[in-house]
């Protein structure tokens, strides 16, 4: 499959990706809005004519599941920076003031004779040894960032698929339309060909009123259309994040054609490429690192924990009754902790742990099924509008050829007015059918891509961990992970 890159802006600043979305060779897309161009952007609403790239583009500044989705990744990121906190000294300022009744101070030492103390410290804490809890939490810390990365990947495969889905379905609806105009233009001549023809003394009353009552039913199919083709606009306006139209109308018109192409990814290399680039299962894979990094927490339960602690310390004298006398000084001392029995709590833990990594693999491999069969049916979806686009393209021309027989032998007094009428029938069927098909394509088209992940091409500023594993089989991934 030919992949035109089209450049997007940066999905987050820039230790995240850069962004480039690809469509499928035969799509008709603008490369850019060009200077002088009818299409507008202003206060969330697009006025003019506007291709889908520039629509795509739109969506992926304003499109709300985009947005919060970068919102989780800013979200995270401060998580990292949170669990970063762990393995840096802290620095404290601490004071204090004591006041205490003269009888309760001779109740203590003899030497006491301050009721009133303070103290002022400097305190650094550092963690010499945690069983390796600390560094586990930053690197599950940054394994959840760039699974959520992932996530705004994925995120945005979705938007720009279905933003393509719904560009197409306008182009229908609007061909549509065209159609059922045309089916009431065919009708509007049959009326008045029959009329003149009844005037005329050649045909009779029963012509007209039949002509007429086929003119008012063709209508209703106009309306429906027209319908159709504003649901359609609305649909896409709220995918792209526009605000709501002054008189309920979209002020702008997607253009564009709906193109079929031959150069389909075959089923074999679409799997590949999907085990390969879908961003749902980097995500998912991440996982399994995040849950094994949670183990590694667990585990340190039966290890012990040191911290040092040292600073500098003024305070008054206990033994002066001037508040004033200070002393001062520097201290240090190390703390250590090991839990001996904590009741199983630990091994509780461990347990939850190893349970919650077991699942991240069994959803790995229920994702990879999932991604699969999404391939697949959408594979299937494309040979079908494929062939279905052929067939009807035949049944046109044969729709077309067959109405002017009609008419023609209508015209000669050989034929009757119900073979016209079936004959425009039968075009009509054939061209909504058409085209139904062909818009169908384009929105299976559209899914493929997403399931192939061949809608965006990304440029990592960040080493995927499994990017090696990539090229083998699913199965292979986990038994690496797993391996003793």
């Amino acid at each position: 499959m030919k992949i035109r890159p089209l450049v997007f802006l940066p999905l987050l600043f820039g230790s995240f990706a850069a962004v480039q979305s690809g469509a499928v060779a035969g799509d008709v897309i603008s490369p850019a809005r060009k200077q002088g161009s009818s299409a507008t952007q202003r206060r969330g609403q697009l006025t003019g004519d506007v291709a889908l790239l520039e629509a795509v583009n739109v969506a992926l500044r304003q499109n709300p599941e985009v947005l919060k989705a970068l919102r989780e990744v800013e979200r995270v990121h401060g998580q990292v920076i949170e669990l970063r906190a762990q393995a840096l000294p802290h620095l404290a300022l601490t004071t204090g003031f004591d006041h205490v009744e003269p009888p309760l101070v001779s109740q203590g030492a003899a030497f006491f004779s301050q009721n009133n103390t303070w103290r002022i410290a400097l305190e650094v804490k550092q963690v010499l040894y945690s069983g390796g809890q600390v560094a586990a939490s930053i690197q599950a810390a940054q394994l959840r960032r760039d699974a959520a990365v992932f996530t705004v990947r994925d995120v945005v495969d979705r938007v720009v698929g279905l933003v393509r889905q719904e560009f197409y379905q306008v182009l229908a609806t609007r061909a549509l339309i065209g159609v059922a105009e045309e089916s009431v233009e065919l009708a509007s001549q049959q009326l008045n060909d029959a009329r003149n023809r009844f005037e005329a003394g050649t045909v009779p009353r029963f012509n007209v009123l039949r002509a007429e009552v086929e003119l008012a039913s063709v209508k209703p199919n106009l309306i429906r259309a027209k319908n159709d083709h504003l649901i359609a606009q609305l649909q896409i306006a709220k995918t792209l994040g526009l605000d709501a139209a002054p008189g309920g109308k979209p002020t702008f018109q997607c253009v564009g054609e709906m193109r079929i192409t031959d150069d389909l990814m075959g089923l074999a290399d679409a799997l590949g490429a999907a085990r390969a680039r879908r961003a749902s299962l980097k995500a998912q894979r991440q996982q399994i690192l995040i849950e094994k990094e949670q183990m590694v927490i667990a585990l340190a339960g039966f290890k012990p924990r040191i911290d040092a602690r040292g600073g500098y310390e003024i305070m008054n004298k206990r033994t002066s009754r001037d508040i004033d006398d200070a002393v001062n000084g520097y201290f240090l001392g190390v703390t250590g902790s090991w839990k001996i029995f904590d009741g199983f709590e630990t091994k509780g833990q461990v347990s939850q742990a190893k349970a919650r990594m077991e699942s991240a693999v069994i959803a790995y491999d229920d994702a990879v099924q999932t991604v699969e069969l999404e391939v697949q049916r959408a594979h299937a979806d494309l040979r079908q509008f494929r062939e279905t686009i052929e067939s009807q393209q035949k049944n046109v021309q044969q729709a077309l050829e067959a109405l002017r027989l009609s008419q023609e032998r209508l015209s000669a007094g050989a034929g009757t007015q119900l073979e016209v009428l079936d004959a425009r029938v039968a075009l009509t069927r054939a061209r909504t059918t058409e085209l139904q098909a062909r818009a169908d394509y384009m929105r299976s088209l559209a899914e493929f891509d997403r399931a192939t992940a061949a809608n965006t091409v990304y440029t990592d500023s960040f080493k995927d961990p499994l990017s090696i594993l990539e090229k083998r089989a699913p199965r292979a991934v986990l038994d690496e992970l797993f391996r003793p």
